[in-house]
């Protein structure tokens, strides 16, 4: 009894000395703030006009839609707190919630309206727009012709066909003046209230909830957007309604970002302050990573990647996505589908993933992805498609270029692979430049360019062949199908096929699931038989993060959402 008085009174008096309990020193609290590479410098950050996933990897983090994507990449409920469907799948009723811009001002149904109705204007011609052709009237009003202020539906022949007429040796479309289109009536996505925001689709679209989540479909201020050409080259007027918001952009440096305090789900939020750097090569940001300036980024050097996974420093991430090459098919021998197939099957894609990528990447022997569902969610849609060549298949490939006029490569014309700058594109230009030496004697050059250049070379049609990535935007074959439609933004291969584009058409138009993908299977089956595209593998994905960054959430589709990450 008397030692555990004594013990008492000693504890007592300890406490009396540091002035309590509450004085005892403990453990530092973790800065909530991460460093990640991007990868590159971002081409704009204007969400109804961006194509990249660098770009949307920003946007992802300073905007809302009216739903966003939880981990299992489901849409759940954000600026919409709810919704009703009509019974024909073709009417939605949206309920916002208080949400706010980071200038105070609310965000209504008002600002859906004019966003989706700006990304739709052929004046501002977003190379996304067809994300919105599901809305109804919207791709009547995104292909019409401006004459002064006002817009007419392109005129048609009686099979639907656009009529053009010859100006200047050019063939431009011709406007149905009778067909006026009035951008506030015949589009439908109509505000009835601040707080309420009518959609009707063109047709059922299974997926279009997912959608609501996309870049192209995010909300902007009209207030600021409507007076301000350059809103978003400028923090200052760059108003957004996400988790965080834009601070500081010091071009071709770092990007950064602090927690938005009127963000309507902020008590969820953790970080404090993202810093994006935009450094190019992997290398380099191996050696920041290495170095405690980086906790996470986009991708790895390729040499290091298997050793970086193995000792935790890289996640091998899900990742929706196909490599390949794109022909300009506007621009000969790149015309003749036989030259394009004879180079398709002329490179060793097992040969590729094991000693060049070295990732786990599959050889992709059809376009759309593995892990996209068929009919029934057990079903892959690849696996259920097949393949549709051979891999390195020499002899087939050179029957086609002797046939085309090129036999063993005589007389094949001087060209270029245009690419970005990264060591992957380098590598992989390297291997299939020497594969088309070897196998076919055809000689070329490797022409790699910044990427901003890149993609304008590549919009432009100044380019032969170039590679290029696609990933997928949404849980649906359709995403990997669509972009090659005739007048589609993101088409850069000069290709078109109103056959093609019919069977597009169809599967938008109805909600069986079976009749879409049977018009899909035979899309891509016609795609691959006119290969404007040359596809490479299927992509994983190794991110290299920190061990103490927790919650870090990429999804199959490449987006990062830095929402719910915090740091140990």
């Amino acid at each position: 009894m008397k030692k555990v008085l004594s013990l008492v009174l000693v504890l007592l008096f300890v406490v009396s000395i540091f002035g309590g309990l509450s004085r005892v020193p403990s453990a530092k609290a973790v800065a909530q703030e991460i460093s990640y590479n991007l990868g590159g410098e971002p081409t704009g950050i204007d969400p109804a006009i961006t194509v990249g996933l660098p770009e949307m990897n920003i946007e992802e983090q300073v905007f809302d839609g009216l739903t966003r994507l939880d981990t299992k990449g489901v849409p759940q409920p954000a600026i919409a707190k709810s919704w009703t469907i009509s019974k024909d799948h073709k009417t939605y009723i949206f309920t916002l919630r208080d949400a706010y811009w980071t200038n105070g001002t609310a965000v209504t149904a008002y600002d859906f309206e004019y966003a989706w109705k700006r990304a739709l204007s052929p004046d501002l011609a977003s190379e996304y727009a067809y994300q919105l052709y599901y809305v109804y009237g919207g791709q009547a009003f995104n292909t019409s012709i401006k004459v002064g202020t006002k817009y007419y539906a392109q005129a048609v022949d009686a099979k639907g066909n656009p009529l053009t007429k010859s100006v200047g040796g050019k063939d431009v479309p011709v406007a149905d003046m009778k067909k006026e289109i009035d951008p506030s009536k015949n589009i439908g996505v109509k505000a009835l209230t601040a707080k309420t925001l009518k959609v009707y689709l063109q047709s059922p679209t299974p997926y279009f909830l997912s959608l609501t989540a996309f870049p192209t479909l995010m909300p902007v201020c009209k207030a600021v957007v409507s007076t301000n050409d350059k809103w978003a080259s400028d923090v200052k007027t760059y108003v957004t309604d996400g988790p965080f918001k834009l601070t500081q952009w010091s071009h071709n440096d770092k990007m950064t970002f602090v927690k938005n305090p009127t963000y309507w789900d902020r008590d969820k939020v953790k970080l404090t302050k993202i810093t994006y750097y935009m450094v190019e090569d992997a290398a380099t940001a191996l050696s920041m990573y290495q170095s405690g300036q980086l906790d996470s980024a986009v991708s790895v050097p390729l040499s290091e990647a298997s050793k970086l996974v193995a000792s935790g420093d890289a996640t091998a991430e899900p990742f929706l996505a196909t490599r390949y090459m794109l022909f300009n098919t506007t621009k000969k021998p790149f015309s003749d589908v036989r030259v394009r197939k004879a180079l398709t099957l002329a490179i060793n894609r097992q040969q590729i993933t094991k000693s060049v990528t070295r990732g786990g990447e599959i050889p992709a022997l059809g376009f759309v992805a593995s892990g996209m569902p068929d009919a029934t969610s057990s079903k892959d849609f690849r696996t259920v498609g097949g393949s549709y060549y051979k891999d390195n298949d020499i002899a087939t490939a050179k029957a086609l270029l002797a046939q085309a006029g090129y036999p063993n490569g005589k007389g094949f014309p001087a060209f270029a692979i245009v690419s970005g700058t990264s060591q992957e594109l380098k590598s992989l230009g390297e291997a299939i430049q020497a594969m088309w030496k070897v196998n076919l004697g055809i000689t070329c050059t490797l022409r790699p360019e910044e990427s901003g250049v890149y993609m304008d070379d590549r919009n432009n049609g100044f380019y032969d062949v170039g590679f290029a990535q696609w990933s997928a935007d949404y849980m649906d074959a359709n995403t990997f199908l669509d972009i090659f439609q005739t007048g589609s933004g993101n088409n850069d291969t000069g290709w078109t096929s109103k056959a093609y584009d019919a069977l597009i058409m169809k599967e938008k138009s109805t909600g069986d699931q079976k009749v879409r993908m049977k018009a899909m299977h035979d899309a891509e089956t016609m795609l691959m038989a006119n290969m404007p595209v040359m596809p490479i593998f299927f992509r994983t994905n190794d991110v290299l993060i920190s061990k103490h960054v927790k919650n870090f959430y990429q999804s199959p589709m490449g987006f990062i959402d830095l929402k719910l990450t915090y740091m140990v």
